[in-house]
């Protein structure tokens, strides 16, 4: 398909008119309208009607939005792989989520900048759901994740293991802490290990799906939850939380997943260099750590 069909069919949909979009794509609005037109007989559906107030899509148009908004951030996509910098040979294209990012994984940047001079980093920070869509699309060549989706396609490893422990926090400068239960999810793993340590655990009235937010607001305001040791050591050692004694522990992996597609030679020295990372991070816990 013509990517100016596709552009062109977003265009209209952005200015809810076949004018409107004949103005921002600086043509004549016949132009829009052939270029709809040819679309339609291309695709055999009616993907508009207009009326007096502009265009309005059909049914077929609004499913076909998303397909020609994907085509587009593709086309994108590969434009900017192919556009290397000056110097380099390819692009490593990483993702993390952003706890990982803030904790230790963004040391891997450096890392690569001194043993893999000749990859042109782009990273990015997402949830678990959508690294896994963009890996399967092609738009990210590795993602470190707590829950990694398998999928078709894709290779998954373990590169680290965090321990997770209850800590709880004074409230309101009180050395007693908060009754608060600060619910930081972990992913299913860590989810079905709390239930089976904690089978009468009411519905979390406080529900957060980033830890460090989680932490952040447990340090602010007391209350008790679990969070990795790797997090929570400088607060513990200054006495600003505690860990509660006798409290059950949950282990707390974290894997790379990366595409068929990508460049293997990259993927094994992105592998290392986690490996290396985590060393020197002390494992980040206390269980052993494997890298595939």
């Amino acid at each position: 398909m013509d990517l100016v069909l596709a552009r062109t069919f977003l265009e209209v949909i952005a200015a809810g008119s076949f004018i409107g979009a004949a103005e921002r794509l600086n043509v004549t609005q016949s132009t829009v309208s052939m270029r709809i037109r040819q679309l339609e007989q291309e695709l055999g559906v009616r993907l508009f009607v207009r009326n007096r107030d502009g265009a309005v899509l059909t049914s077929a148009g609004a499913q076909f939005q998303r397909h020609a908004a994907a085509l587009i951030r593709v086309w994108q996509q590969a434009r900017q792989d192919l556009a290397l910098p000056h110097g380099f040979r390819t692009t490593l294209r990483i993702g993390g989520e952003a706890g990982l990012w803030n904790r230790w994984l963004h040391n891997l940047v450096p890392w690569m900048r001194q043993n893999a001079s000749g990859v042109a980093l782009r990273c990015e920070v997402g949830l678990p759901d959508g690294m896994t869509h963009a890996l399967v699309e092609g738009l990210l060549d590795i993602a470190v994740i707590y829950s990694p989706q398998s999928r078709p396609g894709l290779t998954i490893v373990r590169v680290a293991e965090e321990e997770l422990v209850l800590v709880e926090a004074p409230k309101d400068g009180d050395r007693t802490a908060g009754n608060e239960q600060v619910y930081v999810d972990w992913g299913e793993e860590f989810r079905r290990q709390h239930r089976m340590a904690f089978p009468d655990f009411p519905i979390p009235a406080l529900f957060i799906g980033l830890g460090t937010l989680g932490f952040d607001y447990l340090l602010r305001n007391g209350g008790a939850g679990y969070f990795p040791k790797s997090l929570i050591a400088p607060a513990s050692a200054s006495g600003a939380i505690r860990i509660v004694p006798g409290a059950p522990t949950f282990a707390l992996p974290v894997f790379a997943a990366y595409a068929a597609g990508a460049e293997r030679a990259v993927i094994d020295t992105v592998l290392r260099g986690l490996a290396a990372i985590v060393a020197a991070h002390g494992g980040l816990g206390e269980r052993p750590v494997s890298s595939g």
